[in-house]
């Protein structure tokens, strides 16, 4: 097969040996793949994968059609589409997916949205309702919100109930990310939507700190991106005062069965609203597979709306 694969900090469309699925694994004829910033960070070096994924193979979601299965496998059988959630290695021509992890693609979804989805909506499930307990009526910021996360909050977050409210830096951005399910504003707008039982914190650096400044009594914070920096300095008596948590996550270096409650979650109260349409993968450009570079080009340039997807 051929693969995506990072050499000397470069990317290539390169051969490497078809993997062979395990006991309870999937092999999959991949037919598209998210790019994420965790992709980036691996080209440059500072995100290696989890212990037994290829280091020089970048990818954390995928979409396809299952060609074989192990032994031990229950749910899905060859010709089945399937998405899911990897280590690594998801940018390929085959890929191996946990059968744990893997979820149907509903009829009518596009492969190429579908490879998009999982990264996405599982970062923003686990935030919203595994780590801030988001309810019906509750008030939800979600700051920088016009990227595939941010997306997939605002939408999560109005299918609840929710009253949402997306930061969004680009002007241009704003009335499309508002059609998600939201109030649109400028970042230096947010205090006076506020306050803020839920601070879903995509930009990360001072951010923080404003988050804290808007939240509710009672209110959490969730830091899941840190492209304004990772460091900030905060008011502790605020903290105090406010009753509030700030709490930070990530999915890639979970164990198993971790990402296999995800997973499930995911399938039970989410792929049920993917289906009839109530959420959506909105996909800013699609890219072919040799063509990873110029998508991780495009991803780095920002102002995007949305999904950057490699696909057949």
């Amino acid at each position: 097969m051929h693969a995506v694969v990072i050499a000397a900090g470069t990317l290539h469309w390169s051969e490497r040996p078809d993997p062979i699925p395990g006991t309870a694994e999937l092999l999959v004829e991949v037919h598209a793949a998210g790019v994420n910033r965790a992709d980036l960070l691996q080209q440059a070096g500072r995100y290696p994968p989890p212990p037994g994924v290829p280091p020089d193979q970048p990818g954390l979601e995928c979409a396809g059609v299952v060609t074989a299965v192990g032994p031990a496998t229950r749910r899905f059988a060859p010709g089945d589409r399937v998405m899911g959630l990897l280590g690594g290695a998801a940018q390929g021509e085959l890929a191996v997916i946990h059968e744990r992890i893997a979820m149907p693609v509903p009829a009518g979804v596009d492969l190429a949205e579908a490879g998009g989805f999982c990264e996405a909506f599982a970062t923003a499930y686990d935030a919203l309702f595994t780590q801030c307990a988001l309810a019906p009526g509750d008030r939800l910021l979600v700051s920088g919100a016009a990227g595939g996360v941010g997306i997939a909050a605002v939408q999560l977050g109005h299918a609840t109930g929710a009253t949402v409210v997306a930061s969004v830096r680009d002007p241009a951005r704003r009335e499309a990310v508002a059609g998600f399910g939201a109030v649109s504003v400028a970042p230096d707008e947010v205090a006076a939507h506020g306050p803020f039982d839920v601070v879903i914190e995509l930009v990360g650096g001072s951010q923080v700190a404003a988050d804290l400044e808007a939240l509710a009594p009672g209110g959490r914070i969730v830091v899941i991106g840190t492209g304004a920096g990772g460091t900030t300095e905060l008011d502790l008596h605020l903290l105090m005062a406010r009753s509030a948590s700030i709490r930070a996550s990530t999915l890639r270096a979970r164990p198993l069965e971790e990402k296999a409650l995800v997973s499930r979650a995911l399938e039970r109260h989410v792929l049920p609203l993917l289906a009839t349409g109530r959420v959506r993968v909105p996909v800013e450009r699609r890219f072919a597979f040799a063509d990873a570079p110029a998508a991780y080009e495009r991803f780095a340039a920002g102002a995007k709306l949305g999904k950057i997807v490699l696909a057949r």
